[in-house]
């Protein structure tokens, strides 16, 4: 099953929903907002993204910009403020099994459905 950790509010996010509704595929719509991931589900997240956790956050954005930019933070402290703030969180991710993608651009999307 395709899974989609959508942001409704994000432009790029609505966008990577049409592409996954336009490709035929059933597909599960996970608001992150609302049921955020533990630290163990944003791990896995990351290891099948094959990332490190800074490149998994929004760093425009202000919760990062006051509380946490020029800090040397760990891997570890990164997961956890992402575990307290989602927003932090990059959009849209397609998740595929044993892989993940961050649709940005919504294209990449394809490369994984």
């Amino acid at each position: 099953m395709i899974s989609i950790l959508h942001n409704p509010r994000c432009g790029k996010s609505r966008e990577g929903i049409a592409l996954l509704e336009a490709s035929g595929k059933a597909f599960e719509v996970i608001k992150y907002l609302e049921h955020p991931l533990n630290e163990e589900e944003l791990n896995e997240l990351i290891r099948k993204l094959n990332i490190r956790p800074i490149q998994l956050i929004r760093q425009k954005e202000k919760i990062w910009i006051e509380q946490f930019k020029n800090q040397n933070l760990s891997d570890k402290e990164i997961v956890k403020a992402i575990v307290n703030f989602p927003i932090l969180m990059e959009r849209p991710i397609v998740i595929a099994e044993k892989k993940a993608i961050i649709g940005r651009p919504p294209q990449q999307i394809l490369d994984i459905i």
